[in-house]
């Protein structure tokens, strides 16, 4: 459907994901969203929806009347505040925008969907994350080099460790290491800190 001045509709949908345990806070926060979008001009509705009890994910929809009054939004004080309120709770996923009849329901004119890429950690977290796998094997892979190749060339030791290491490292020291400091190179509280609640 198109007003009057020939704009039309826009509709967002976001997936958000969030710790069930934040269940609350995440009803409690899109409540606020919304009540602030309401005081925008242009501001057509919003609603959300959970796909069960435990689930991480949350599908937010919003509609504006045209291009102008979602942007006006999208970029005042109000949402900044907004959105800077639920860091460390949520995290963005997906956007997708549709403008055309009806909007969402029917075929689009203009369809978009941008995938949220999750920020690297800062450079510092990962370099500490590296140190805490390497030192170990590094520690281990000189002791066994000093035990049975002591009498060996140091070019042959530096290859048969780093040989032994690299894919120690690559495949399974550092994939086991990042996912369970995956909530602190993130920013994201403690599992046992979200646990207690």
């Amino acid at each position: 459907m198109t007003s009057s001045n020939g704009a039309v509709p826009v509709t967002i949908a976001i997936t958000r994901r969030a710790d069930p345990s934040h269940a609350r806070e995440m009803i409690a926060w899109m409540r606020a969203g919304t009540t602030l979008a309401e005081e925008f001009p242009g501001f057509l509705g919003a609603g959300w929806v959970r796909p069960g009890p435990g689930s991480v994910d949350w599908h937010m929809l919003y509609r504006f009347a045209d291009a102008d009054a979602l942007r006006t939004w999208e970029e005042s004080a109000q949402r900044q505040w907004w959105l800077s309120s639920a860091q460390g709770i949520v995290e963005h996923a997906r956007t997708e925008r549709r403008t055309g009849i009806e909007g969402w329901f029917d075929p689009p004119q203009e369809h978009s969907v941008e995938e949220a890429r999750t920020p690297a950690p800062p450079r510092w977290k990962q370099a500490v994350t590296i140190w805490l796998v390497f030192f170990p094997l590094s520690l281990l892979a000189n002791a066994v080099v000093v035990r049975y190749l002591a009498g060996a060339p140091l070019v042959v030791r530096t290859l048969l460790s780093t040989l032994c290491l690299t894919p120690l490292m690559t495949y399974l020291m550092l994939p086991w290491i990042t996912r369970r400091l995956e909530w602190w190179l993130h920013g994201r509280p403690a599992p046992w800190r979200t646990a207690r609640r």
